[in-house]
């Protein structure tokens, strides 16, 4: 099995509504933190990856499944996997658990763009990191 990157977030009151669960479109937000932070690990600063080589992420498609709620203070762990990776995009598999219970699963398609936003090749050395990070 590929390994999966971790991120923990805790849940802020900013994070709920009034009934003191998680809103669901911040779950998208965790996710897209758990990424970069993924990115991020492997070397890649995505502001500086958009300035060296002009090329960016942007989502393409995203599918969530919403299991349990999460709750104001709940310790999220976000765990992200390399599901596939071509030659414009990357598809990844997250789950956002506490503790041993997933609550939330997703799966992101990520395109790649140049500055006009048209649909580009990934950048070799973005590939290399992203199947290091992943041990593919």
């Amino acid at each position: 099995m590929q390994a999966a990157q971790r991120f923990d977030v805790r849940v802020y009151y900013e994070d709920t509504d009034a009934a003191g669960i998680v809103y669901y479109a911040n779950y998208l937000r965790f996710a897209e933190r758990a990424r970069t932070e993924v990115l991020r690990a492997g070397g890649i600063d995505q502001s500086h990856m958009l300035e060296n080589t002009g090329v960016g992420f942007v989502v393409r498609k995203c599918s969530a499944d919403f299991l349990k709620p999460a709750k104001l203070d709940d310790l999220l762990t976000i765990h992200t996997r390399l599901a596939d990776i071509g030659r414009v995009s990357v598809l990844m598999h997250q789950a956002i658990c506490r503790g041993d219970e997933t609550l939330v699963k997703l799966d992101v398609k990520l395109g790649v763009v140049d500055r006009e936003l048209t649909i580009t090749a990934i950048p070799p050395q973005v590939k290399d990191v992203l199947h290091k990070l992943f041990n593919r």
